[in-house]
């Protein structure tokens, strides 16, 4: 997937690897993180990079199959197969984070999808979500805008992440710079949510 994204529009290498970045300062020197969503596992080595131990997990069997054929030992990370509309991930982690999986899960299981996480961290524990604005799907490809069927503004996201956890903080991304602006302005959306 990711030598797909780099043979269509190389600069989007940079955004995806700055979101992964976030996550892993973020998270760093936690013990044990999930991934939910990891696709083919492209960015996972720079949160791994950072943290005690990652477990990656994705709901498509090509995907997993395809990052445990590429598994390195210098960067072991262990790969899943899990569905987590299904059941939360066990045993449970310190934190966990979805990059760009929460627009692609329909409104009327992305409760079952946030409380499946939560489910899959311990209490006190930390999820992070990022996602596209809905603002910028007028600049989307219409490739993509198909598959996002639930993207939110900045304010949906909070209200919405808000009802499952204590505290939710949201920043902003446009390219590969996070902030705290006008989050009409952007591109991306980053909730940092404690159980």
């Amino acid at each position: 997937m990711s030598s797909q994204v780099y043979f269509d529009d190389p600069r989007r290498i940079g955004f995806v690897l700055a979101r992964y970045k976030f996550v892993a300062k973020m998270l760093e020197g936690t013990p044990t993180v999930l991934e939910v969503g990891c696709a083919d596992g492209f960015g996972t080595r720079v949160v791994q990079q950072h943290v005690g131990r990652v477990v990656a997990t994705d709901f498509d069997p090509v995907f997993v199959a395809d990052f445990q054929g590429r598994s390195n030992p210098r960067w072991h990370c262990e790969c899943r197969l899990h569905d987590i509309l299904k059941a939360p991930v066990r045993p449970r982690f310190d934190a966990a984070y979805a990059l760009d999986v929460l627009e692609h899960i329909p409104r009327s299981r992305e409760g079952r999808f946030i409380r499946n996480m939560q489910a899959s961290v311990h209490p006190r524990g930390v999820v992070i979500l990022g996602t596209p604005s809905l603002e910028s799907q007028k600049y989307a490809s219409p490739q993509s805008r198909q598959g996002h069927v639930n993207c939110k503004t900045a304010a949906q996201l909070k209200a919405f992440l808000s009802r499952h956890f204590r505290h939710v903080f949201l920043f902003s991304m446009n390219d590969e710079v996070v902030h705290t602006g006008f989050p009409a302005l952007s591109h991306y959306n980053f909730a940092l949510c404690l159980c």
